[in-house]
This record gives C-alpha cells, structure tokens and sequence, in this order.
C-alpha cells in the first residue's frame, strides 16, 4: 500500500469506529458520566492513568475510584479532608495502588489551586510543534507536591524514552472536538495538530504492518516517526487515526 491508500484505508476506519457505539468498550465512558469540566478532566486524567491491561478491569476500577471520590472528584480534590484520604489507601489496579491515589488528589489539588487546573500547563509549554514539551513540564509541576516517591513512575516522560501512551490517551480526550461525540474538546487553547498517537502495543502493531512505523520498540523515538506519518496524512488532526489503528488491532485482529 502506498501512502494514499494508506489515508483512503486509515479514513474509512476512523469512520467506522469514532463514534459513540466505541464509548460502550472503552475507558472513556468514565469521563462521559459527568458534565462539569473539572469533574471530566479529572476523572480522565485519572482514568487514564490506570489505562493498562484489561479494559474490563480498567472500567470496574475507574468506577471504584470514582465511588471513593463520592463521585465529584473536582469538589473531592479541593475540598478533601486528611480522614478522606486515608479511606483512598486501600485502593489498587494491578501496581497503582492506594498511596499512588492520595499521591495523586494532593498534586491535582496543588495543580488546580497554583495553576488554575491541568490545561494552562500544558498549553503554556508546546514546543516545536509538539506536546510532548508539556507533558514534560506536566510531570514537574505535579510532583512539586510529594506525598510518595514511588507514584513518580506513574507520570510518563517523554524526554526519558517514554511512549507516554496514557498521557498522550488522555490529551486526545480533552484536545480533540469532531462533534462524533467520543472525544470531549474541552481544552480550546490546544490545538489537536500538536497531540500525538497514544502508541501501544496493538496501534504499533498496525502501524507496522501497514508500513507506517519501522522502529520495533514502542517508545519516544517510535511516536516521533509514527506522528511524522500521520501528520502527512492529516496536518490539522493526526491523533484522529488512533481510533482506525486501535480499532483495526483490537477489534479485528488484523
């Protein structure tokens, strides 16, 4: 296949599979069960942080985390009290578990109230036509605030050889707006060219096949190339082709 029927072929999935019947499967059901921006960024953001393994489990356990936020994570975060916390540390999806949590409404805490919430920061940090300076900065200005060491690993960097699949998942969500109805488009002050494809193990695969991708690890250098080829195809919204490549690779086992 060459590059046109790459995009004609690519195109038609995106069709096939971005559009509300793909939120019944998938973890970003979570965020659409709330209607205020805050309460919808951060049940994302958390959401996606435990995206990795079974998409069953990842549901369930979104859910649960949600019932330990009183299902108003915005208002949680805020308004928290030490003993509400300590009801978060029995918490765990597979190696994220009840400290990573607190960690985690202590830095959201500290990043809504120092900087007006997730989305100023990383749309004050693009660079060289990429979002991957943010998440970088991101990761900093989360962790300024330390309860646990260990939920660290939990953030991704894309300057240390990272995919950052999750994080890159996530700003889809919150970046992305094509009226179908998955992605939110909450986040105006970013513009969808600069996200990058949330890479893992089934969107690699596809991509590799399809010729679009050569390096064989999936990691930073591999979403540089991958984001190469998919702005080629689409300069103004690249990451839509995640939904054609994850869907080719789980739901038809290409």
């Amino acid at each position: 296949m060459n590059k046109s029927d790459i995009k004609e072929f690519l195109d038609e999935k995106v069709k096939q599979y971005n559009n509300k019947k793909f939120i019944e499967l998938d973890p970003i059901q979570i965020p659409h069960l709330f209607k205020k921006k805050e309460d919808i960024e951060i049940s994302g953001f958390l959401t996606s942080t435990i995206s990795w393994g079974n998409r069953k489990s990842i549901i369930n356990n979104s859910r649960k985390m949600m019932d330990l936020l009183d299902n108003d994570p915005y208002n949680f975060v805020l308004n928290h009290k030490q003993k509400d916390l300590k009801l978060l540390s029995k918490y765990v999806h597979r190696t994220f578990n009840g400290s990573d949590l607190i960690q985690f409404i202590i830095s959201l805490k500290n990043i809504y109230k120092k900087y007006n919430g997730m989305e100023s920061i990383f749309a004050k940090n693009i660079k060289d036509d990429s979002i991957h300076n943010s998440i970088h900065f991101f990761k900093k200005k989360f962790f300024e605030v330390l309860y646990s060491e260990r939920a660290k690993k939990h953030v991704s960097d894309p300057y240390k050889g990272s995919a950052s699949k999750r994080i890159n998942m996530f700003l889809r969500w919150m970046v992305r707006d094509d009226n179908n109805g998955v992605d939110f488009g909450l986040w105006k002050s970013i513009d969808k060219c600069f996200l990058s494809c949330p890479l893992d193990v089934h969107s690699g695969n596809i991509a590799r096949k399809l010729g679009m991708l050569k390096r064989m690890q999936n990691d930073h250098k591999a979403v540089v190339e991958l984001d190469t080829f998919l702005r080629d195809l689409d300069k103004n919204d690249p990451v839509k082709y995640d939904f054609a490549l994850f869907g080719i690779g789980v739901f038809e086992k290409f």
